[in-house]
């Protein structure tokens, strides 16, 4: 099943945590904060601007990106968690 997303919103998979510390040390699942990166998995058309003409997205299909810590509603599809977020509440496009 796919999931499109409706006019400014995105689809977004989180990218895994990170297990260890920078000093070697490895966290327990219930000491892993949330990666707030993650790959955009399905982009909507746009925002919608005053006159009716629609903003194109930044960001497209596959791009890996840097959001907010609460951004987004958390979705389970087909076992895998995704969160869709506007696109504003993503920060950056990573290269």
């Amino acid at each position: 099943m796919r999931i499109e997303p409706i006019g400014e919103k995105v689809v977004v998979k989180r990218l895994d945590a990170d297990e260890t510390t920078s000093g070697g040390i490895l966290l327990p699942d219930s000491a892993r904060e949330k990666s707030r990166q993650g790959r955009v998995l399905s982009v909507g058309a746009g925002k919608l601007l005053a006159n009716g003409t629609r903003q194109h997205p930044q960001v497209r299909e596959g791009d890996r990106v840097v959001f907010s810590s609460y951004a987004g509603t958390e979705i389970k599809l087909n076992g895998d968690e995704l969160l869709i977020m506007s696109e504003s509440d993503i920060l950056a496009i990573m290269e």
